[in-house]
Formats: C-alpha cells, sequence, structure tokens
C-alpha cells in the first residue's frame, strides 16, 4: 500500500528492544531481543514471520501492555516504559490494541454497547445523550447499525465480533493501533473485508497500524513497510514492494516462497524453498546467528558472531553476514 503523501514525522520509534520471560531457575527465553524500528505517523509497519518469532509479544512490550526488560518505546519521542500516573493513563488514550480472537476478547457478560464504550467511560470521554450518539456512529463506521448496541457479543459472527473489537479500540479516538493479527481468526471470506476495513479507517481518521500477521499476502495490501522477525531478532526490514520483489535474507526468501499463487499452472512451476533443520530453542540461545542451524549458506562467522541490523541499500535493512552494502 503506497502513499504518497506519508507524514515524515516519526511516531513510534522503538529501539534495542528486549522483553526476556524467566523460565525456571537460570533459564531466559528470549522472546524479544534487541530489536529496532520506526512508524511514522499515517503509517502501517507489517510485522511477519512464523508462530513463535515473538510478533505478539514485541507488538504488547510496544503499547506498554508487558513491562520492557530493556530497551526503549519513544512515543512522540517519549519513552512509555516511564510513564507513570495521569501521563500513562494518556498513552493508553492515544494507543491501542485490536486482539487476534474477537470470540476471547470479547466480554460475554456486556452488551456490545457497553463494551464499546468503557474505553470512553474510564477516560471521562462521554456522558448521556452525548455517549449514546458516540457508540452509534462508532457501529455504524465498522459496518454495523446502532441496534446492535443492545446485543451481546454471542449473538454475532466472527467478523462482526472483530468489527466489535475494532469499533471499542476507535472509542477512544487514538492515534495508534496494533493490529495483532486481527484476521487469522476470521474465515478467508472475512477476512479481506476486515483489513479493508481498516484501510479505510485509517484514510478516515489518519491512524498509524503495527500490524501483525501470519498471511504474507494480506500483509502487502495492507502496508507500507514490512518487518520480519525470526526467533525474537528482525532479520529484514524494508517497503513493502521492495521486500515482496528483493528480499535479501535466507529466511523472507523461504517465507515468500510460500505465498500461494491463484493461478494453477504458475503454482506447479514455482520452486519452493524448503528449510532444513529444527528451530532452536529461544531459550538461553547460543552466540552467533539463529537462524545458522537452517541456513544452508551460512559460513563459520555466522557460528560465531550475531549479524546487526544493517542499511544494504537505501531503506532496506538486513541481518546477515553474507549480504553486501550496494
Amino acid at each position: 500500500m503506497n502513499k504518497d503523501n506519508l507524514n515524515n514525522e516519526i511516531l513510534i520509534e522503538v529501539k534495542n528492544l528486549k522483553k526476556h520471560f524467566k523460565v525456571g531457575k537460570n533459564a531466559l527465553l528470549k522472546a524479544v531481543d534487541d530489536v529496532s524500528f520506526s512508524i511514522k505517523k499515517g503509517e502501517t509497519l507489517g510485522l511477519v514471520g512464523e508462530s513463535g518469532c515473538g510478533k505478539t509479544t514485541c507488538g504488547r512490550t510496544v503499547l506498554g501492555l508487558y513491562s520492557a526488560t530493556d530497551g526503549e518505546v519513544l512515543f512522540e519521542g517519549t519513552d512509555i516504559h516511564k510513564l507513570k500516573g495521569k501521563d500513562k493513563k494518556e498513552f493508553t488514550k492515544k494507543a491501542q490494541i485490536i486482539f487476534q480472537d474477537p470470540y476471547a476478547s470479547l466480554n460475554p457478560r456486556m452488551t456490545v454497547g457497553d463494551i464499546v464504550s468503557e474505553g470512553m467511560d474510564i477516560h471521562g470521554l462521554y456522558t448521556g445523550k452525548e455517549r449514546t450518539e458516540k457508540i452509534y456512529k462508532l457501529l455504524e463506521l465498522v459496518g454495523l447499525n446502532k441496534e446492535h448496541a443492545s446485543r451481546f457479543p454471542h449473538e454475532f459472527s466472527g467478523g462482526q465480533r472483530q468489527r466489535i473489537g475494532i469499533a471499542r479500540a476507535l472509542a477512544v479516538e487514538p492515534e495508534f493501533i496494533v493490529c495483532d493479527e486481527p484476521i487469522s481468526a476470521l474465515d478467508v471470506s472475512i477476512q479481506a473485508q476486515v483489513v479493508n476495513l481498516l484501510i479505510d479507517l485509517q484514510e478516515k481518521l489518519g491512524l498509524t497500524y503495527l500490524f501483525i500477521a501470519h498471511d504474507l499476502s494480506m500483509v502487502k495490501h495492507i502496508s507500507d513497510r514490512v518487518g520480519v522477525m525470526y526467533l525474537g531478532n528482525m532479520v529484514e526490514l524494508a517497503a513493502s514492494g521492495e521486500l515482496y520483489d528483493n528480499p535479501l535474507h535466507p529466511y523472507t526468501k523461504a517465507l515468500l516462497s510460500a505465498i500461494p499463487v491463484p493461478d494453477p499452472d504458475i503454482e506447479k512451476r514455482k520452486s519452493r524453498i524448503m528449510l532444513e533443520g529444527e528451530v532452536p530453542s529461544p531459550i538461553n540461545p547460543k552466540p552467533g546467528c539463529k537462524f545458522v542451524a537452517r541456513c544452508k549458506y551460512a559460513k563459520s562467522i555466522c557460528n560465531q558472531q550475531r549479524p546487526e541490523l544493517r542499511e544494504v541499500k537505501k531503506g532496506h535493512f538486513v541481518a546477515c553476514h553474507l549480504c553486501e552494502v550496494e
């Protein structure tokens, strides 16, 4: 998704972010291990990778739902992990999340109206008739209608529930939304509708997204730039078109080769890159590149030294010893 008028002002800047979990007495699970990126105002940054690579943990740490082990998350220049009291509450108004599971993320005992308005009530934004009108407007904005406000979540389909989750996130008029695999639990026929809704809302409201997903073709459709994560590290980051047309990291190449092509003849002729070897454990990882055990191009330096994410061509960053700067 290309936006010629993208604001160059950075809204979110993540610097050397780490999120480690203690496992047992002496072990550390390094879910997010020294990740850096930035997101401009009005931009969508897609975050992709296999299950367990740390995408969701990264998104939640960026929002402050998890405390950071190390590093910084700067929102408009302020580290959100140092905010307290009123300042932290104000940040939660500016940054929201759309959860992966539309069935588990909605309280079954609350009406849709109460679910959507919960954030407004916490922040004291609207009361009385104005509050009711705001609920109705939000429901209409996401493709529902005001009659739905008095119903309960079990009366809706998965796609409708996710629309309710989107309305809830929009209720406090945020600037930034983490979309945590918002389509993975939905039927394929509904996924495109929800993604197109998110694109429309971004254009109408000037939103900034961190879009986390497995579906690489959908990520290409919605994202301005795409970051690829592997075992807690960012291994490649580039503009969406550049990454899909010219992947540099062996892991990115393997991921993209798995995208199905609608034409059966092309799909038959297409060669898929199959990764051999087991995914190493993120608990107390060994030094060197984390992808080394599955990479057929690995050399001795790959076992000894972890590659840094560096810019090898303008706007294209990759963490690989074998990629040379152009």
